[in-house]
Parts: C-alpha cells; sequence; structure tokens
C-alpha cells in the first residue's frame, strides 16, 4: 500500500507553477511582509546571541522604555526556540511512550519525575554547564535560558499528545488496518491529525506557561553565579527589586501586545487550520476564523506554494520507514509476560541504583532531621496543591467547557486566556506582600493562591480544547434525547472531556509544584515574605547554592510528585482510555 502510495506521489505533477499562476496578489505581499519580517526579527536576534559574553556586564539591563522593544523581541525568540525543541521533544518521546510498552514503562515515570522538578532545580546544575561550554560567548547563559523555559513547557505537550495517541478511536484504528496502512503512514495521516487539536491547545498554554517563568529563566542566581539577559524577565525582575510600578507595568502592558502578536498572527490561524482535523461525522455549524488564515488562502502564488509544500508533506508521510511497533493490539499479542517483567526488574535495578547514588550524596553533609524536616515541608506544599487544583477545576471545567461549544466564542477568549496564562506571578508580589503586611495576614495561607495563578490554566485550556473536539453528531444527540442539565454532565460530557481534563490537571499539579519555588517566597523591595513549604525550602537552599538540600528537596518533591500520579491521574488515565474512549 505504501509503495503503490509512494509511485502515486512521485508521479504527481506540480501544476500551475507557471505563467499567470506565479504573479502575486495583494494577499501575496501581505504575507510575503509578514513573513520577512519575522526572518529580520530571528536574524537579528541570532546576531545579538552571537555577541561576547562580556557584553552582557558591559550593558546591563535597564528600566529605560526605549529598551523594550528590544528584550521582548529577545525574550519572545527565547520562548519560541524552547517551543520547537518542545515540539520535537513531544513528536519523538510521546510518540515512542505510545507505541512501546517498554519504553512507556520508563518514559511516563520519568515525565513525571521531570515535571515535577522546578525550574530552579533545573537551573542549579545546567547553568555552569552551558556557561562553560560556550565561555566567551551569551550562546551559554541563551541556551541555559532556553532550556529552563523549554523544561516548563515539554511536559504538557508530551502528555497531550500521548493521551491523544492512546485514544484514537477504535473505528478508525481498525479503518487503518483494513487498508493495511503502515506505521508510518498511520501516524501522519489518523494519529498525528486525531492529535492536532488537543496538541495545539497545549503548545499555546506552554507558550504561556513559559511567560511564567520567564524571570527565573532569564534574572539567573545560582550561589556566586548570577546572569542578567535582555528580556522581560530581567526587567520584571529590577523593577521588582527597585519598587518601580510604572516599570511593571510597561513591561505587562509589552507582555500583553506581544502575546495578542503571536496570538492573531499564528496560533490563531493554526487553530483555523487543524479544525478540519476534528473528529465527527457531522460537519460544525461554527467554525474558527483568522484574518490571517484568510490572507494565505486568498493568496494566488500562496496557494501554488501549498501545492508543493502538500506534495512534499504526502511524499514523506508515505517513506517506506518502519517505526517500532506497529500497534499496542499486536504488541500485546507478540510478546509475552516474561520480557515485561525482565524490563521492569532492570528500571527497578537502575533506579534503586539512582537512589542509593542520591543517598550518598545527601548523607554526606546532611542527617535524619534534615529528612523530616523536607518530608513535613513536602506535605505542606501538598495540601496547598491539592487544595488549589480542587477549587481550580471547580471553577474552569464549567467555564472550559461552556468556551469550547461555542467556537466563536473560544477564537474570541484565546488571546485574553493566554494573556491570564502568561501573566507572570512576580507582577502580582508587590500587591501581595503589600496586603499580608498591612493586613497582618499568614503568609503559609495568602502566598498559597499565587501557586495555581499560572498552573490553572493548563486544566482550562485542555478542557476546551477537548469541548472543541467534542464530536458534533454526540451533541446532537444528547438534544435530541433531552437530557437534563445533570444527565448531561455525567453521561455526555464529562465521558467526553476526560482525557484532556486529566492532561490539564496533571500538567497543573505538576506546574503548582514547580511554581511553589516562586510562589511561597515573595519580595517586594527588601520586603520578603516566606511561607513554610518545599518551594521556599528550595528556593532557600538554591540561593546559597547548598547543593545536598537543593537534591534533597527535589527528590521529596518528585516522590510526592510520582505517588499522587500514579495513585490519582494514572488511573483516572486508565478509566478514560478503556470506558470512554471515542469508539
Amino acid at each position: 500500500m505504501a509503495q503503490r502510495d509512494l509511485e502515486k506521489v512521485g508521479r504527481t505533477p506540480l501544476l500551475g507553477l507557471g505563467g499567470a499562476a506565479l504573479r502575486p496578489n495583494v494577499y501575496d505581499l501581505a504575507i510575503f511582509v509578514l513573513i520577512a519580517a519575522a526572518f529580520v526579527a530571528m536574524a537579528h536576534g541570532a546576531n545579538e546571541i552571537a555577541a561576547p559574553a562580556a557584553k552582557l556586564a558591559a550593558e546591563p539591563v535597564t528600566l529605560d522604555p526605549a529598551n523594550l522593544p528590544e528584550y521582548a523581541l529577545r525574550t519572545t525568540l527565547r520562548m519560541f526556540a524552547a517551543i520547537a525543541a518542545s515540539l520535537v521533544f513531544t513528536f519523538v518521546v510521546a510518540t515512542l511512550a505510545a507505541k512501546s510498552r517498554k519504553a512507556e514503562l520508563v518514559i511516563v515515570p520519568a515525565l513525571d519525575i521531570l515535571q515535577s522538578v522546578p525550574v530552579l532545580g533545573f537551573l542549579t546544575f545546567t547553568v555552569v554547564f552551558f556557561l562553560r561550554l560556550f565561555p566567551r560567548s551569551e550562546l551559554g547563559a541563551e541556551c541555559a535560558a532556553v532550556f529552563a523555559i523549554f523544561t516548563s513547557q515539554a511536559w504538557n505537550m508530551a502528555f497531550s499528545f500521548y493521551q491523544s495517541l492512546r485514544t484514537v478511536p477504535a473505528d478508525l484504528d481498525e479503518v487503518s488496518r483494513h487498508f493495511q496502512l503502515s506505521p508510518w503512514l498511520k501516524f501522519w495521516r489518523l494519529e498525528a491529525p486525531f492529535a492536532a487539536p488537543g496538541l495545539i491547545w497545549n503548545t499555546m498554554m506552554s507558550m504561556s506557561g513559559g511567560w511564567f517563568f520567564v524571570v527565573a529563566s532569564e534574572a539567573i542566581t545560582v550561589g556566586d553565579t548570577t546572569v542578567n539577559l535582555p528580556g522581560i524577565g530581567s526587567w520584571l525582575a529590577a523593577a521588582i527589586e527597585a519598587r518601580d510600578i510604572t516599570a511593571v507595568v510597561q513591561a505587562v502592558i509589552t507582555m500583553a501586545v506581544v502575546i495578542l502578536a503571536y496570538d492573531q498572527l499564528l496560533f490563531r490561524p493554526i487553530v483555523a487550520w487543524a479544525d478540519k482535523f476534528r473528529f465527527e461525522q457531522t460537519a460544525s455549524q461554527q467554525r474558527p476564523r483568522s484574518w490571517v488564515y484568510d490572507l494565505w488562502r486568498r493568496g494566488r502564488l500562496v496557494r501554488r506554494v501549498d501545492l508543493v509544500t502538500a506534495w512534499i508533506g504526502r511524499t514523506i508521510s508515505v517513506l517506506p520507514v518502519r517505526p517500532m511497533q506497529p500497534s499496542r493490539q499486536v504488541a500485546a499479542r507478540t510478546t509475552g509476560r516474561a520480557p515485561d517483567i525482565v524490563w521492569r526488574l532492570v528500571m527497578l535495578a537502575v533506579a534503586a541504583y539512582a537512589v542509593w547514588r542520591i543517598a550518598l550524596f545527601v548523607r554526606s553533609t546532611l542527617g535524619w532531621s534534615d529528612i523530616r524536616m523536607a518530608v513535613e515541608m513536602g506535605l505542606l506544599t501538598l495540601l496547598r496543591v491539592v487544595v488549589l487544583i480542587a477549587v481550580a477545576s471547580a471553577v474552569w471545567v464549567p467555564i472550559g467547557v461552556w468556551i469550547g461549544l461555542r467556537p466563536r466564542l473560544a477564537t474570541r477568549v484565546q488571546p485574553l486566556a493566554q494573556f491570564l496564562a502568561a501573566f507572570p506571578a512576580n507582577v502580582l508580589f508587590p500587591i501581595a506582600v503589600v496586603l499580608i503586611v498591612s493586613l497582618r495576614l499568614d503568609p503559609d495561607i495568602w502566598l498559597s493562591p499565587l501557586m495555581v495563578l499560572g498552573t490553572q490554566w493548563y486544566i482550562l485550556f485542555n478542557v476546551i480544547a477537548g469541548a472543541s473536539a467534542f464530536p458534533t453528531d454526540l451533541r446532537e444527540a444528547s438534544t435530541l434525547f433531552r437530557l437534563r442539565t445533570w444527565q448531561w454532565w455525567r453521561k455526555v460530557i464529562i465521558p467526553g472531556i476526560l482525557p484532556y481534563y486529566v492532561t490539564g490537571a496533571l500538567t497543573a499539579t505538576g506546574g503548582s509544584w514547580n511554581a511553589s519555588i516562586v510562589a511561597e517566597v515573595a519580595s517586594w523591595g527588601d520586603t520578603k515574605l516566606k511561607a513554610v513549604g518545599l518551594g521556599s525550602y528550595i528556593a532557600d537552599a538554591t540561593a546559597v547554592a547548598d547543593y545536598p538540600r537543593v537534591v534533597l528537596g527535589i527528590v521529596v518533591m518528585s516522590v510526592l510528585v510520582v505517588v499522587c500520579n500514579r495513585l490519582v491521574w494514572r488511573s483516572l488515565y486508565r478509566l478514560a482510555e478503556r470506558r470512554f474512549r471515542l469508539a
């Protein structure tokens, strides 16, 4: 089948690439201007990255408004570099986990652990590495910042893609078997398109989530090593330290402009394009719209370029490539339990060795009292996370369903939701610190909401993605049966969005643990407040480069996150896979 498709594609002529077809119209010129502007911005950013490292000290970050456009460009380029790396990671790692049982046994627990490791935890051990890798160039600091942003984006996208690949409708899977599609062709013609809507929404969420940690990634302090890269994050850090409210407001306004720009120019056109991948038997009456996508479709030359790119895409999709497993069902029939048991034992042995090495490292300077303190602080942070995720779910699940079932409304809400998700908690620290001090409130309670400020949007975005992908024919069937409100929620929409909600809640939980590093220690100038918890414990250890306590805090946090994920979220994943899969 794949060979015949390849021969057919190879014979496909590239029609319409001559004469009048190559004469651009006004829409082609508009698209050309946008693309040229993007390439100029990337070229400028690449030139700055190649500058000597001494330039960072010679030209420190200042609160001059004239520098804000340059800082915004540098931060945005870092964000998109991290998103590109996250997409590559997602397509490779999530696909491997969904297709291979042995890989899944390693990758899924690893993702659970990695999403729980705070950004500061990664920076503690990676900043020096990247600075030594590129000792005389800004590229070392830039790589450290991009890697930090990557760690706040990749896990959410990988979980979303993995969940989608695991819940491909059974009838579509059966059709692909009937047509004897190769695994490579099946991936590009069935699985990737089916996963596209959820992945796109989670990519937007990850982009916004990266803004939440942009201060930690651009204004880096690990022990005696301090790096301040030109960017909005460093601007915010300097403004908060100087108690400059005007500079904070200017940074927020700049962020809003940047988010609106890339939403209109990139994400909204992609959402409109990906609407064709929704799984349904009845066409939706409302479709997302994008003025940039309309420009692209009206361009004369662009349409001819589309022919070339479509031909290249078809050629790639039918290449005679043989991935690892044709399917999970085939793997289940062709492999026994003995290899799985051996593989599990090998992984347990590796994990035990890693724990033993960590224990030796920590035991050299710490005692049982330190371990007990870290565990107690971890349980306090766990209590905060559980309460905050429950409250966020109760608020955002109904709102997300209401928005997702109305594509036009989802299109209008999209930039606002992205801005709110990108809004860094650091901006609210002055307000939180002033209110807590003036009203004599308990920081252990009132700093807690800052933990979920940036992560609650994972729930909203995933629920919107699930409701948007919910088949129109099932909605119409539920209307015909006149189900009551509670029956409709319990029998129709909750089963339909459950895989998406689990992905969002799981990522929001890991993100809340990550955000505790920022939220449990708030400052405004010389005034600093601290909530007792694992986040403040790791933040304090990082500030003084106390590596044994940093490792201990990260290990305790990882263990708590993995246990919660295994007991709660993975059980819900299996439930959604077994009972609520579209078939």
